[in-house]
């Protein structure tokens, strides 16, 4: 039996910060996963790049049931916090658009910046390591793994939600939270693709490849990225962004020229080139491919001169208010995140803990905080982890 102060369950970008934090502070650590490696998600995340965190990361980023419960952590651990670990680590990084910071080489960066840390602090990291049982006989809890039994005064759950499965991704944390009595909002897959049946299906099956500009919108949230057409459906960072929003059975809003009311354009176009092909007119605003499919299906065809008000205002609806119902999304398999989770309500939001548990803490992606694609979700770990590390 292995005595310990802290033993954390999972280690990921937030179970490696939070075994960080306590170990600067002396703290007896173990950081064990079940995996054959540290911190897949990040060694995949950002085209091999990390995207690690996000310039302009704020409580607005992130969906909740309770929205303010995020607001103590990631202001007592900023982005500015990380990055200046970041560099003091001496790795190069970019910005691209809207804050997203990427390493300039690696993923791997920044796993062997928390594994330095880690081992600089005297935290202890065991991998291929399997739980098979968890109780609270007494004030210490007991973990009964593949390589022994583990005893410690503070457990931390810091294993996720069950997003990409393939890496390894389970609801373990859902299970030991319900154990324990601890309620969690129903997950479901987020920041995915969003899919579709019948004629759009084919459509977007037909339009697959192409990517464009857009605004996508879910009643009061809109999102302006790039759209990608899919064989099944729709891709691209808008629609990832939205699919945290969208709800089942009811209609998305795509504006495929978020710049210009197409409606103007066209009845300026009619005047000015009266002899131009609808379906030409369109082409200058939209990818060809596109205009020429859109037209077909909505026989949007014939001379500018000879097309109505009418016909010209439908067009610019299709443009710029395209209305699609998605049937579903792709599912955990390609999904970056999970949303729902642990219940905020029975954590407290300044040290993680769950108030009906001694010693019992919930981290990271596991609980109810889902951030919007960028780098906020990786953010969020990197605070969560930090405020629970400070009093483990």
């Amino acid at each position: 039996m292995r005595d310990l102060d802290v033993l954390v369950l999972g280690g990921g970008a937030a179970g490696l910060m939070c075994g960080i934090e306590a170990a600067k502070r002396g703290r007896k650590v173990m950081v064990i996963d079940h995996a054959k490696r540290p911190a897949d998600k990040i060694r995949i995340s950002g085209g091999g790049r990390c995207n690690f965190t996000n310039l302009h990361c704020t409580p607005a980023n992130f969906l909740s049931q309770n929205p303010r419960f995020c607001v103590s952590a990631l202001k007592r651990y900023t982005q500015h916090d990380f990055l200046a670990l970041v560099d003091q680590h001496r790795i190069a990084w970019h910005e691209k658009t809207l804050g997203q910071l990427f390493c300039d080489e690696s993923a791997k960066d920044i796993i062997r910046m928390l594994l330095d840390e880690l081992e600089r602090a005297g935290g202890k990291l065991q991998l291929e390591t399997d739980i098979k049982a968890v109780e609270k006989p007494d004030d210490r809890f007991s973990v009964s793994t593949s390589k022994g039994p583990l005893r410690t005064q503070s457990l931390v759950i810091a294993t996720g939600g069950p997003s990409i499965p393939k890496m390894g991704a389970t609801g373990f944390g859902y299970d030991l939270a319900k154990q324990f009595g601890l309620k969690v909002i129903a997950p479901r897959a987020a920041l995915v693709p969003l899919t579709f049946s019948d004629a759009n299906k084919d459509l977007c099956g037909r339009l697959a490849g192409v990517s464009l500009d857009a605004n996508v919108s879910f009643q009061k949230t809109t999102f302006r990225e790039g759209l990608l057409f899919t064989h099944r459906g729709l891709s691209g960072p808008s629609i990832l962004q939205i699919s945290s929003y969208w709800e089942e059975g009811k209609p998305i809003s795509v504006n495929l020229v978020p710049e210009a009311d197409v409606f103007d354009v066209l009845k300026t176009a009619r005047h000015e080139v009266p002899r131009q092909d609808l379906k030409t007119a369109l082409g200058s605003l939209l990818p060809n491919r596109l205009a020429d499919e859109l037209a077909e299906v909505y026989k949007l065809k014939g001379r500018l001169a000879d097309q109505s008000d009418k016909v010209l205002r439908r067009a610019g609806e299709q443009m710029n208010r395209w209305q699609l119902t998605p049937v579903g999304t792709e599912g955990y398999r390609t999904a970056e995140v999970t949303l729902g989770g642990i219940d905020t309500r029975e954590l407290s939001s300044k040290t993680m803990e769950a108030s009906k548990v001694s010693g019992l803490y919930f981290i990271g992606e596991v609980v109810d905080v889902t951030g919007h694609l960028g780098g906020f979700n990786f953010q969020w770990a990197w605070s969560s982890g930090h405020a629970a590390g400070q009093v483990v």
